[in-house]
Formats: C-alpha cells, sequence, structure tokens
C-alpha cells in the first residue's frame, strides 16, 4: 500500500527541465485559457455523501477514488498512526469480501488498487478498465460499511507497520530529520507527530481504538467519490446511489479545534546518527490556501528550487560546489497552515555551516530585491507545465480534486490555481520571502553522522 514519503517531495520527484522549457515558450507567447474539456459533476447523494465525475473518453480507462476526511491532523496524543494503521486494516476484508479478495478482484478483472495517508486525509484508488467501474464502486461501497477487525490481523499488520516505520524513519536518516523537523517545529498541532506514528504509539494502540476511529470517520458524509475516465455521468450515477445511498449518514466528526501558536524565536536541534554525509532542514511557518499569499509562495519555491537553473542549485551545487543536492518545499493545499522548508546534502568535507549560509543568502537576496521578469516567468511556466501534465493523467486529475475537496479549498479550487499563479507579481514573490522566511519562525535542524557501529568479534567457541 502507498503511503506518505517522510523524503522532501522536490527529491522525489520533477518535471524535465526541456518539456518545460518547450512549453514554457508557448505558454508565454498564447497564454491559453486552462480548463478541463469536461467539467466536474458534483452530486450530493441523500447520505451527504459528496461525487464528482469527470468524464474523460480519449481512453477506454477509469480510476475511482474515495477519500476520507481524515488522517494524522484527526488524532490524539498517545496514538499517533491510527489512520495510518486503519488504512492497512482496509484491506483485511468484509463479510462479503474475505481477506485478500478485494485486490485479487481487482487484479482478475486487470486493474490495481491502492491507498495512501497524509496529515489530512485517507485516500483509496482502483484504477482499471472503464466498463470495470461497477466492481470497483461494489467493493468500496462494501468496505465503508463492512470492515471486519479481526484481533490476529491486526496484531500481524501492527508489526508490517512498525518494519515500515524502521525503514522510512528509523533506518533513513534524512527521514528521521525530516520527523524531528515537524515535531519541533509543531509544538501542539498534530502536525507535531509522523503520519505512521510513534513506535509507542503503535504498541498502545488496541482494537477498540481502530473500531471507534472507523466508526467516526468512515462513513458517506465524510468521504468524497470522485472518479474520471471513459463514462457517462447519467449511466453512473444511478449506479453510484444504488450502492453507496443505502449506507447510512454517520456522526458529523468534530472539528479540528487546535490551532499552533506563533513561533517566538529560532528552534535548533542537533540529530546524531549512522550516516554519509551531514543533511541540513530549515523549515519556515507559512499560510496554507486560504491565503492569498500561498499562490506567491509556491511561485517563490520554483524560483528557489525547481530544475538545475534555479537559484539554490545554482549557487550551492553549480557555483560553490558545497552542496550534493539542494531544494525546497511548499504544499499549499494543507487542511492547516505549515511549512515551507529547505534542504540540502552537505558534500563531504563541506562545512555544515557553510551549506545553511549559503541558503540563507539566497533567502536575503530574494527579501532585498525582486526576481527577474524571465526569472519570474520561467517559475511560473514551470508550474503551469507541471499542472497540465498533472490534468492529461485520470489519476492525477483525480487526485487534484479529491485533494482540493478533502482538505476544505473545494475541488473548484483547481480549476482557479493557474490563474491566481498568472497574477503573482514580483513584487509579490519579494514581499511574502520577507514576511514569512524570517528567523523568528525558522526551525533549523542538522543531522551529524556518525560512523558506522563495528560488530563486536564473536566469542570463541566453547568445548
Amino acid at each position: 500500500m502507498a503511503k506518505q514519503s517522510s523524503f522532501p517531495n522536490s527529491l522525489r520527484a520533477s518535471c524535465s527541465v526541456l518539456a518545460s522549457s518547450l512549453l514554457g515558450l508557448i505558454f508565454t507567447i498564447s497564454q491559453p485559457s486552462v480548463t478541463h474539456a469536461i467539467e466536474p459533476k458534483e452530486y450530493t447523494l441523500s447520505n451527504d455523501m459528496k461525487v464528482i465525475l469527470v468524464e474523460v473518453p480519449k481512453a477506454p480507462v477509469a480510476t475511482v477514488q474515495v477519500w476520507y476526511k481524515v488522517g494524522s491532523r484527526n488524532e490524539v496524543m498517545g496514538r499517533a498512526g491510527l489512520s495510518h494503521m486503519l488504512e492497512h486494516m482496509m484491506f483485511k476484508g468484509t463479510a462479503k469480501y474475505p481477506k485478500g479478495t478485494f485486490s485479487r478482484l481487482v487484479r482478475k478483472n486487470g486493474g490495481m488498487d491502492n491507498a495512501f495517508t497524509s496529515q489530512d486525509f485517507t485516500a483509496y484508488f482502483e484504477n482499471l478498465a472503464a466498463d470495470r467501474v461497477t466492481l470497483a464502486l461494489e467493493l468500496e461501497a462494501d468496505r465503508m460499511q463492512g470492515l471486519i477487525l479481526d484481533a490476529n490481523e491486526f496484531k500481524t499488520e501492527r508489526e508490517v507497520v512498525k518494519e515500515e516505520r524502521r525503514l522510512r524513519n528509523e533506518d533513513d536518516p534524512q527521514g528521521a530529520l525530516v520527523e524531528a523537523l515537524f515535531a519541533q517545529a509543531f509544538m501542539s498541532h498534530p502536525y507535531h507527530w509522523p503520519v505512521i506514528g510513534w513506535f509507542s504509539d503503535l504498541d498502545a494502540m488496541n482494537l477498540d481504538d481502530l473500531q471507534r476511529h472507523y466508526d467516526t470517520y468512515y462513513s458517506p458524509n465524510n468521504a468524497t467519490l470522485v472518479v474520471v475516465g471513459d463514462i457517462k455521468v447519467d449511466t453512473l450515477l444511478p449506479v453510484i446511489a444504488r450502492l453507496f445511498e443505502p449506507i447510512p449518514k454517520g456522526p458529523s466528526p468534530q472539528t479540528l479545534t487546535v490551532a499552533e501558536g506563533p513561533q517566538r524565536g529560532e528552534r535548533r536541534f542537533l540529530l546524531k546518527r549512522e550516516a554519509q554525509v551531514p543533511f541540513v532542514m530549515m523549515g519556515y511557518r507559512v499560510p496554507n490556501y486560504t491565503s492569498d499569499d500561498s499562490y506567491a509562495l509556491n511561485v517563490l519555491e520554483s524560483i528557489l528550487s525547481h530544475g538545475k537553473s534555479a537559484r539554490l542549485y545554482q549557487s550551492l551545487v553549480y557555483d560553490q560546489k558545497t552542496a550534493l543536492a539542494v531544494g525546497a518545499d511548499y504544499g499549499l493545499m494543507q487542511a492547516d497552515p505549515g511549512l515551507f522548508y529547505f534542504y540540502a546534502v552537505v558534500k563531504p568535507g563541506e562545512k555544515v555551516e557553510a551549506v545553511e549560509d549559503a541558503v540563507v543568502k539566497e533567502i536575503h537576496r530574494l527579501q532585498a530585491e525582486p526576481p527577474s521578469d524571465v526569472e519570474l516567468q520561467r517559475a511560473k511556466n514551470q508550474i503551469e507545465a507541471a499542472h497540465i501534465f498533472e490534468q492529461d493523467s485520470n489519476f492525477r486529475q483525480a487526485m487534484l480534486l479529491g485533494e482540493a475537496e478533502t482538505i476544505g479549498a473545494g475541488w473548484r479550487k483547481v480549476s482557479q490555481f493557474v490563474e491566481r499563479t498568472r497574477a503573482v507579481t514580483a513584487q509579490d514573490v519579494q514581499r511574502v520571502a520577507a514576511q514569512y522566511l524570517t528567523p523568528d519562525t525558522r526551525t533549523t535542524g542538522t543531522l551529524i553522522p556518525l560512523p558506522p557501529q563495528t560488530q563486536s568479534a564473536l566469542p570463541p567457541p566453547s568445548h
């Protein structure tokens, strides 16, 4: 099952520089209006489940996605990782489709299924031929109300999750630093704890916790169904109503009221782990999509971090040669204000302090003077190109709609993204850099490498 990676997003995927440049030229000349070929259609069932359907007839395939408004932000101290654990258990079967049946049926019909958990949501999906969409809908409707939580299955799966934590956090020094950064930057808000949870919380978790979480959050009125592909809305909507409307509306989950207080000074920490090279991260508290400044912050991230022409790469990797990798990451589509963070893999033999100073210098440079018109336009082109590439995929288009709807922005926010990005000025970029990337809102973490532990000599054999 797919899970949220703790590794910086910028290191996981990037657009082709050549493709972005070519598309950028086209966008600069024509500036077309970006809209869906067919606009999404929204419906609300009698049990308040939101349904979003998009007809994309270019290929006989479709994606079915069910998004639940529950993630690690909806958990409480002592039970971190509950949403992610429940995601695993959702594949353990129902009375109608016992353990192993769900994924086997999807594969037998030529499709694939998976799921992912984040700070703000949990989502499940099936990608398959368009004439098999009803199967996916039947399976998802069944486990929305009929999940069987078995004690033995839970004990087994808990060990699977603990091993996943070891691989992604305990044995990955950079993943451990990301986890520590959020724990230091957020003291009271649940963004403090990792999506996968702490070992102590996983050990303390029990079947009653899972059942309560399932009963509270896995209800139609807390879910959004998104189907994108070669479908006919008029034909599919009655099928969706037949399968999902019999599921009773559940209690309205309590609205999260915990807000992170203002940060009144820089926080610093060191993390000593076995590692090859030092790694430094700096996170700044910034607003989410609810602020108009989020679009300028997104452009700021592109100027600093996207591609080898970006300022950070040019300065630290190409010119100074003090870093092996460097970048920044900002996600405006979050339910609550998050972090704008920078990261740098320090080159062997170089000083961590010098690399950190070089990153801060690039921030100060943008605060002192706005980016050039060419630099600003290149950043906008890269963002727009990436957005259009995403729209070309049924899966990614459904992801954009589902995420925006689930975090509270509303799916219509997706269609406004390009227009709002184009409206950002060089002065906007300079202003948000000066307003938000300040020392008092910064949390800095440094990974100090330790040499590998040598195994002690084996005792002599006994006779």
